[in-house]
């Protein structure tokens, strides 16, 4: 009896305990209210620009740009390149940083330190540095600018880190004790990374994938040079895009930004969805 209404009493202070630490204190408030005008600043007032803007021309803009052969063959191009590039990446970027953790080599260091350069270097710079290797000139004989081969190779270039920055930091946080006893156990080495260490970087890896994907069909500068620009052939959608400012037609650049907007949004989210039931069935 003493025990029921003690339980009934310290009922009312577990909720208003709740019910404090659900509240935002003045300083909170305050940053999540700086952080909130600093997105919609950066993020949704300019997608919300790029909507109306669209929106502006109803769905005969749309139906325009859908049924232009240039820009579909450019849609295409992007997209297929994209998922190509983005599925190598989790692939070589996993092995990537698998190499960089749990090897031990000289130059490791530098190796280290050159993964980052995509992303330390200007796009552009990129472009001229892959034109020059694979170029007509090209130092050591393999040509691929005006091919479909260089918009697969800028690419790769450009997306490469993604993968290997969001594993890798995982890949140092786990307990190689688990592997072990793995091994113990007499479960080969393969088996042990299937089913011990694969689920715990899948997150990772599908992070880094979708971050890759979404790089992937916005890039313009590594791609502008090597590829060529050939309508139907080599273009992407951010030189088609370009090429629409160029001659004034805003409104159909906006609808092919807001098309390119709803792709990165449908990656996104059906990766996501992908590695949930991946690291489920673990």
């Amino acid at each position: 009896m003493a025990t029921a209404s003690l339980a009934v009493e310290s009922r009312p202070a577990r909720t208003r305990r709740s019910a404090s630490a659900g509240a935002l204190t003045p300083a909170s408030g305050l940053g999540l209210g700086v952080a909130m005008v600093w997105f919609s600043l950066l993020v949704l007032i300019p997608l919300s620009a790029i909507i109306v803007k669209a929106s502006g021309g109803g769905w005969s803009t749309y139906e325009a740009v859908l049924t232009s052969p240039n820009t579909r063959a450019a849609l295409q191009l992007t997209i297929v390149s994209a998922l190509i590039i983005t599925a190598l990446n989790m692939v070589m970027g996993t092995v990537i940083a698998w190499v960089l953790v749990r090897d031990r080599f000289p130059g490791k260091a530098v190796l280290d330190l050159v993964i980052d350069i995509p992303f330390a270097m200007p796009t552009i710079v990129a472009g001229l540095v892959l034109l020059s290797l694979y170029g007509p000139q090209s130092p050591i004989g393999v040509t691929v600018n005006g091919t479909r081969w260089s918009v697969l190779l800028a690419m790769a270039f450009v997306t490469l880190p993604f993968v290997v920055r969001t594993v890798q930091p995982v890949l140092e946080e786990l307990d190689t004790d688990v592997e072990d006893a793995a091994a113990s156990l007499g479960a080969s080495r393969f088996t042990t990374f299937r089913r011990v260490v694969l689920p715990a970087l899948v997150p990772a890896i599908f992070a880094g994938a979708a971050l890759a994907f979404a790089r992937g069909i916005s890039e313009y500068g590594a791609l502008v040079l090597i590829s060529g620009n050939l309508p139907r052939k080599t273009e992407v959608v951010s030189v088609r895009l370009f090429s629409f400012l160029e001659g004034g037609n805003t409104e159909a650049a906006a609808a092919v930004a807001t098309i390119m907007l709803a792709v990165a949004l449908l990656a996104i989210v059906a990766l996501d969805v992908i590695q949930r039931r991946v690291a489920r069935r673990g």
